[in-house]
């Protein structure tokens, strides 16, 4: 009998860790999913007007070229 209720309790206490692991993943994704990556410096105020993006949408430093693919 009091193997029966070891095996039960290790059990529960594996059903326990098993749901702590999901929430912590489930938070972590949650934060991962929020974050934007696109900034180098997010905390880094930048002036107005000095976006990543050129008015155009692309990048800086590549040049629009007459060919589309």
């Amino acid at each position: 009998m009091e193997t029966l209720i070891t095996l039960a309790a290790g059990a529960v206490l594996i059903v326990l860790g098993l749901l702590l692991i999901h929430r912590l993943n489930a938070q972590h994704d949650a934060r991962i999913a929020t974050h934007r990556f696109s900034d180098p410096f997010p905390a880094v105020a930048r002036p107005p007007g000095h976006s990543t993006r050129s008015s155009s949408g692309q990048a800086p430093g590549r040049k629009r070229t007459g060919i589309r693919s």
